[in-house]
């Protein structure tokens, strides 16, 4: 049996509401609530959804960017949680993230050296051997060495992700999160991206955890999928499967929502009616009730759990009528 290298158990972040003069604390977001997977090593899971589900609160958590309200996570079956400050250090070398906004994840008045170099330098790497992995790094990911005296803002779009995503190698982690790494690029340059990273994981070895609510480059990125709603996994299954076989209603109304450029192939779109619920109060029982086209009362009544779908023991869907199952 395979054993993950990365382990989310029960996880939940709430971010709190506050009102008032006081600012007192009247609510909570549930923007990640109660959800436990595994990743193993030299996979690509994709975690997909629409704004507002909670992927990207999920990465900026396991990172350590956010406390958790409740739940586990495990590196190598390490719990992150009873980590001391020199345990912390050395888990930056071996888990990375990869932002959405290259610019804003850059240092603005550091040079390309500098940003790379700044790792090496908190890790106590010499000066020498530092010069010989920055090197290394602008030909990994494809920039010129005269890069190095340069600022970000002197860079296009594409190439500072270059940098950023220079940075997020420079230690050799094992598991890296890539937080929509090409939502904020243009098309031109997307594809590009995409295949450095699968250069850089088939040379490197690397797991990833790819946030992205782009369907199609979800699909060619992942080996897994997992779809999000309103904080709650909705559906777990293999890449292929996911998108030749849903099982959850959600995940079928994002299929059908791709736009195909066939002006002969028929419009199997069938729009999802009503607003997504407010993430304050979600509804009780399933999250997609209020707008799924086959919820029934139980649904509105008892949250479903991931369970096992008979046409194959890996695709998991929590719903209680599972589509063709």
């Amino acid at each position: 049996m395979r054993r993950p290298i990365l382990d989310i158990q029960h996880l939940k972040k709430y971010f709190p509401v506050t009102s008032g003069v006081f600012m007192r604390r009247t609510g909570n977001v549930h923007a990640v609530d109660d959800i436990s997977f595994s990743v193993f090593k030299g996979e690509s899971l994709g975690i997909v959804g629409e704004s507002g589900c909670g992927k990207s609160t999920l990465g900026r958590c396991i990172m350590g960017l956010y406390p958790l309200t409740q739940g586990r996570i495990l590196l190598d079956g390490k719990p992150l949680s009873a980590m001391t400050r020199k345990m912390r250090k050395t888990f930056s070398t071996r888990a990375q993230m990869i932002f959405q906004d290259p610019f804003e994840s850059l240092n603005p008045r550091q040079t390309v050296r500098q940003i790379l170099e700044e790792k090496f330098r908190i890790h106590g790497v010499s000066q020498q051997e530092t010069a010989m992995q920055i090197e290394l790094l602008l030909d990994q990911v494809g920039l010129d060495p005269g890069s190095l005296t340069k600022y970000p803002h002197e860079f296009s779009g594409g190439q500072r992700q270059r940098i950023g995503i220079a940075r997020a190698i420079s230690m050799t982690p094992q598991i890296v999160i890539c937080d929509e790494p090409v939502s904020a690029l243009d098309v031109s340059v997307q594809a590009k991206i995409l295949n450095l990273l699968l250069d850089l994981q088939s040379a490197l070895g690397l797991t990833y955890l790819f946030i992205s609510h782009d369907l199609s480059v979800v699909r060619h990125m992942s080996d897994r999928i997992i779809v999000m709603y309103l904080g709650r996994i909705m559906e777990i299954a293999n890449s292929q499967d996911i998108y030749n076989h849903p099982t959850h209603p959600y995940t079928k109304a994002l299929l059908e929502a791709v736009p195909v450029a066939d002006p002969d192939r028929p419009s199997k779109r069938t729009p999802l009616q009503g607003e997504i619920p407010s993430a304050e109060h979600p509804p009780r029982g399933c999250r997609f009730s209020s707008r799924c086209p086959v919820a029934r009362s139980l649904c509105f009544e008892k949250a479903p759990t991931l369970s096992v779908c008979s046409h194959d023991p890996g695709h998991l869907t929590a719903c209680h009528y599972p589509l063709s199952d």
